[in-house]
């Protein structure tokens, strides 16, 4: 069965999070327009707009068992991963995602499966972005053995064709390049669009709402 986001923080409470970590400063807001972004959030998740934070600025907040979240090397272009076709970003500073989804019911499928029937259900796939938001206000909802894929985000190649690469967030073993010291961090990585990976669903959403 799925994981299903039981409670986000209050509104108030997630504007007041990413303050307090300074992602307002990050993307040039002040406090009082991500507070007021917030106002009407009922129980969704507040997300700042990539144009504003991108990935590569907010991965280093992350954090799980006192470890920084981190970027793989191989992923230097992580912020030039946008929506996909299809996958509607409301125009803005900041919008609102409603009803998330872990997506564990997807473990060892591929992308390429995963996406359809997301689709068929009227949902809509996690952006990168949209996760890394997720875990920052929800850490918890990263666990070892149950991370998942953001197959809302693609890169498109400059001949027009999707790069294979999918990314993910999971949980970092410190082996390999990641390093001992980085065991136990929050990893922003990739898997190929039609590998299989036990261990990561496909995290969804029911929609995305401009913010009033």
């Amino acid at each position: 069965m799925s994981f299903v986001l039981g409670a986000l923080p209050t509104p108030t409470a997630q504007a007041e999070r990413l303050v307090a970590l300074g992602v307002h400063e990050i993307a040039g807001l002040a406090p009082a327009e991500l507070r007021d972004s917030a106002a009407g959030a009922g129980g969704a998740l507040l997300v700042v707009s990539p144009g504003l934070a991108p990935v590569s600025a907010l991965a280093p907040l992350l954090a799980h068992h006192g470890r920084p979240g981190f970027v793989v090397p191989d992923m230097t272009d992580v912020d030039a991963f946008g929506p996909l076709d299809g996958v509607p970003v409301p125009d803005g500073p900041a919008y609102l995602v409603e009803d998330l989804q872990r997506g564990d019911e997807m473990a060892n499928w591929s992308a390429d499966e995963a996406l359809p029937a997301i689709t068929a259900a009227g949902r809509t796939p996690l952006t990168l972005g949209e996760g890394v938001h997720w875990l920052l206000q929800c850490p918890g909802v990263l666990e070892r053995n149950r991370c998942f894929m953001t197959i809302g985000s693609r890169l498109r190649r400059p001949s027009g064709a999707l790069d294979a690469r999918i990314p993910a967030l999971w949980i970092s073993n410190g082996t390999g390049r990641d390093g001992r010291e980085r065991r136990d961090a929050p990893k922003v990585g990739w898997c190929w669009a039609g590998n299989r990976h036990t261990w990561l669903g496909f995290a969804s959403a029911r929609r995305r709402v401009p913010v009033a």
